[in-house]
This record gives C-alpha cells, structure tokens and sequence, in this order.
C-alpha cells in the first residue's frame, strides 16, 4: 500500500473534519476501537457519555442550539441498539444528527457473532436515511452524503453503520468534492404563483391566523418570520417545537397552541378564517379532535416536506418550499399589494385582535403561587425572572415540560430545547451538555422530572468531568406527574404505579461527585436558592419539592376539540 494511504478510521475522520465536526458524543466499544485509536491523535473532541442513548440526546441538544449536524457514536450490538431511542427521538422533532456506528468484520456478519446485531435493519424506520459500509472505497462517499441528507430538505438522523475492517483497511483517501443522489429530491423556492395567490388570500382574510413551527427554527428563517408577523399585523403562536421563532415578548405572540396551549391561542384557531401554517405537521397535539379544528379557516400550509402539506388537514394553498426563500418571498408579495389591499377588511381585522387581546385578558396563563407550597407555575416565572428570555433551557417530557413552555420566555430561537413528538424521559440532562458544549457562552438550564433525572443520573459524570455549569432543576412532585394527572382526571383518581418514593438526597448526590447540590422545600427560599445556583460557576444540582398534585392546565382531553379546554381543577359536585 502506498505511503500516503489512510485506515479507514483516518479516512472517517478526515471526513468529519470536512464536515467542520468539532465534537463527537459517544462510548467505545470492541469493533470501534480502531477508530478510537485514531481519535486520539486528532484535533476532534470527543465526549464520553455513560450511555448510549445519552450520546444521541447530546447530539441532538448540540444540533437544536446550533443549528450544525450534531455527532454521535456507538459500537455494534448493544451500543447501536442503545441509540435507537435517540434517533427516533431526532426523526420525529427533525433534528440533523449523524449517528456512527461500528459492526461486526464482514466476514462475520450473519454468523452471530459477539455483540452482532441487525443495526442498518434495526434503524431503517428510525431514520431519514440509513448505510452500511463494507468497503472502504465507499466510506467518502458515503459520510459525506449522510451529512447532506441530514441537513437539507426536512432534517433528520442519518446512521451510518461500518464493519470493523473498514475501520482498519487501508486506502487511498481522494475528498469528496460532490454530491449526487438523484433519487433524493430537495424542494426550496416555492411556486411563485402559489406565493402570489398566498399573499392575496392574507390580505383579504379577516381573521388570518399564523401558526409557525418547528420548521422555522430549523430553516433559520425567524427573522423572515417577524417581517411577515409584522407586515400583516396578524395573531401568531408557535407551537411547543416552534418557540422562539418569534419572540415570547413580540406583541402579536399569543403562546403555544394545543392540549396544554392557552385560552387565546386556541380560540384564535377555533375562531380564524386563514391559517397561514409554516414549518408545521398540524400534529394531534395541536389540532385536537381534526374534524372540530379551525371549522371556518382556509389553511396555507407552507413545509419543505411535500409528505406533511395535506397530510392531516387539507391545505386550500399547498407550498412546498424551505420557508427561509418562501417567506421572504411571500413579504415581497404582499408589499407589491398592499397599496390596493391593505385597508381591505381593517376594520375586522382590528376587531380579530381586539378579540385576540380579551381571550388574553379573560384566561391568562397565570404564576400560580401559595404562602404554604412552592407552586411548579411559580418555580417557572423565578427561572424565567433569572433567565430573561435569554437562557437555553431543556427539558424531558411531561408537566414541567409544559409549564416551562408556558412560562418560560423564549426571545430567540434555538434556546427551547425538549423532546416534542417522542416525549422521551431523559432526554433533559443529556441535551443540555450537548447544549452546553454548543454554546458555553450561554447559561443552560436542565428542567427536569424527578422521573426523567432518575433515568439519566449518570450524566452527572459527564458534567462534571467537563466542568460544564449547568443548572439542574429537579421539579419533584414525588410522582410521573404527567401519568398521575391522566390517572387522576380520567381513571377515577386510581393512581397505579405513578408514586416515586427513595428520592436521592441531592447533597449527597452531587457531592459524591463533586459538586453542589441542595433540596428547596419552602416558598420564602425559593428564589434564593435559584439565584445561588446560578451565580455558582459550576454546575449545580437544585431539587425543588412542589405541589404533589398540581395539574397542568389549560388541557384539552384526549379526543376533545382544542376550543374544548379544561381550564382549571374541576370541582367535586355537592350532593
């Protein structure tokens, strides 16, 4: 072989370096060994998690705050299986991380060899896209090409599964200086007359409604975004994936539509006559019980998935486009008419935000607090009275999820880090070194469960030996609060398995290793207790004890239609 030759392990990482990868969340493992050795005389940092599934959370908490393709990596069998949480996690909120995984030498495969397992079958639907390397030739190619699939068109995870002995053959390493897939289609710009009927049905519209997602962020198109909310004048909210595509603090942001959204935001899209949908699934979360949702409005549904427009409500003006060209497009267009349609319908229009403003008014998402208990709404408002909608905060899945996105303000975008669509516990403490890591610049808050901490406890190792100052927020209710509630509304108050008793003493928790906890139990110390964490700088490990049986509310119950809201605890019925 020929003295300027490459492992297949250098040839990967000279191909993540193209890529600008400057971390790596992984663990090793027995066939990606070769690549380890060859990581540790390379400029990529590599962390070492202490789970697998950790990793892809990391990845993903790096790629949400960036907006880059996150990084992760296992070995086969179990390393690889360890992640398939993660990436199906990263599917279904589109996140771009590429996931690297090593298998068994080829000429062992289907044998069932030691920690063999079916990875690129396992992950076909846990995916956008998945490969297997077994030739060395390929492994260019192939990286590069994850990379692209990742990141353009909707993002999404991308595995690429390599036999050890790729990792140790030799090659010559030529870079990739192309991509060509001729299979996989990108649709950007938009149909330009598609736009231009767009922007004539926004001016004539009485009640129009902008209903803005995840897609957003991930385009970066927030700013585009402002001059469309700003140039008609219109109600916007954004949903749980979409927060801080405009601004909490912006004048026309409602809040967060759907089962856990406010009063306003979903009489606003029970009330509208045009929903202008951009970057958004109209998910059952948002949409409630589909054949009640929005009855009177003529929906533009602008997403650069061409599988989602129509795929669950009927779009009246589908738009299949990247909504960083399509809004700035669709700006464009209604300032060529807006000076023979702009004082059309003014007069609704002023009454629709009037409308917009009283909801607001009538049935605000409130702090919540008591002398007595620390309220979970008030440990919200003390995190965000810190934070000043400037602070990245992740979470897990469930009630602290919800009243942080209620309560939290957002003033930017890629600061609102949580699982949306898979809901996985856990996912709050990993995210938040991938976050952190991300942005070191930036103070990082994990909100998390007393359910979810438990699942992801051993990061607390990677904390640490990273130094990163993460604020660890334990909301502990001393129960799966989210499940209890469900128990409690709808299974006649049967609480089956939803108590979390044994709590960890935090002290002693972070002490062991080495850093600073505390448990919070009364309101008065509260705010202190936040403050002394924040200004620590290290990491800080805060367990607040709340209400035990505090609901989430407003809720929209299971099957009901979103302007359906139960508003708040239902009163026992007197006899």
């Amino acid at each position: 072989m020929s003295s300027n030759s490459l492992s297949g392990a250098n040839i990967l990482l000279n191909c993540l370096s193209r890529e600008n990868v400057d971390c790596i969340f992984g663990y090793p493992g027995g066939v990606t060994l070769p690549l380890y050795d060859a990581m540790y005389d390379h400029p990529i940092k590599h962390i070492l998690v202490r789970h697998e599934q950790n990793a892809a959370f990391a990845a993903q908490g790096y790629a949400r705050t960036t907006g880059k393709v996150g990084v992760c990596c296992a070995t086969s069998g179990p390393g690889a299986t360890n992640l398939v949480t993660g990436l199906v996690d990263a599917m279904m909120d589109s996140i771009p991380i590429v996931a690297i995984t090593g298998q068994v030498t080829s000429k062992l495969m289907g044998s069932d060899a030691f920690q063999e397992a079916d990875t690129f079958g396992i992950t076909r639907s846990a995916t956008k896209h998945n490969f297997l390397v077994k030739n060395i030739n390929e492994l260019p190619q192939v990286v590069h090409e994850a990379f692209y699939i990742a990141s353009t068109g909707r993002p999404g995870p991308v595995l690429v599964d390599i036999t050890k002995d790729v990792f140790t053959g030799q090659a010559h390493y030529v870079p990739v200086t192309e991509i060509h897939l001729p299979g996989y289609k990108v649709y950007s710009e938009g149909h330009a007359g598609q736009i231009r009927r767009a922007a004539q049905m926004m001016w004539e519209a009485e009640r129009p409604f902008i209903y803005a997602g995840g897609g957003v962020i991930a385009a970066n198109a927030s700013a585009s975004l402002r001059e469309l909310v700003e140039l008609l004048d219109a109600p916007t909210v954004c949903t749980l994936m979409g927060l801080g595509a405009l601004p909490s603090e912006h004048k026309n942001f409602i809040s967060m539509p759907g089962m856990h959204g406010s009063y306003a935001a979903n009489m606003g899209m029970t009330g509208t006559d045009l929903i202008i949908a951009l970057g958004v699934r109209f998910d059952d979360r948002v949409t409630g019980r589909l054949s009640a949702f929005a009855p009177h409005a003529k929906v533009i549904h602008v997403d650069v998935d061409p599988a989602e427009v129509g795929k669950n409500r009927h779009a009246d003006l589908p738009i299949v486009g990247d909504v960083k060209k399509v809004l700035p497009k669709m700006v464009a267009e209604l300032k060529d008419l807006a000076p023979g349609m702009q004082g059309k319908n003014a007069g609704a229009r002023e009454a629709w935000r009037n409308q917009i403003a009283a909801w607001k008014k009538e049935h605000p998402l409130t702090a919540e607090r008591s002398d007595s208990e620390i309220k979970p709404q008030h440990l919200m408002a003390e995190i965000d009275r810190l934070s000043g909608g400037q602070a990245i905060v992740t979470s897990d899945v469930g009630q602290h999820q919800m009243w942080s996105a209620q309560l939290i303000r957002f003033n930017e975008p890629r600061l609102w880090i949580n699982s949306g669509g898979l809901g996985s516990m856990g996912f709050g403490l990993p995210s938040a070194i991938g976050a952190q890591f991300a942005r070191p610049d930036k103070l990082v808050f994990a909100i998390v469960g007393d359910g979810g901490f438990q699942m992801s406890i051993p990061e607390l190792a990677t904390i640490v030996n990273h130094a990163l100052p993460i604020k660890i927020v334990v909301m502990n209710n001393g129960h799966l609060g989210m499940v209890r509630q469900w128990q409690e509304l709808f299974y006649n108050n049967r609480l089956s398995e939803v108590l979390l008793s044994s709590f960890p003493d935090v002290e002693k928790l972070a002490g062991a290793y080495g850093f600073k906890g505390r448990t919070v139990s009364s309101v008065a110390e509260m705010p202190g207790a936040l403050k002394a964490a924040v200004d620590e700088p290290g990491p800080f490990l805060l367990n607040v004890m709340v209400s035990q049986f505090e609901n989430v509310f407003p809720m929209v119950p299971a099957g009901g239609a979103i302007n359906e809201m139960v508003l708040r605890q239902p009163q026992p019925v007197e006899v």
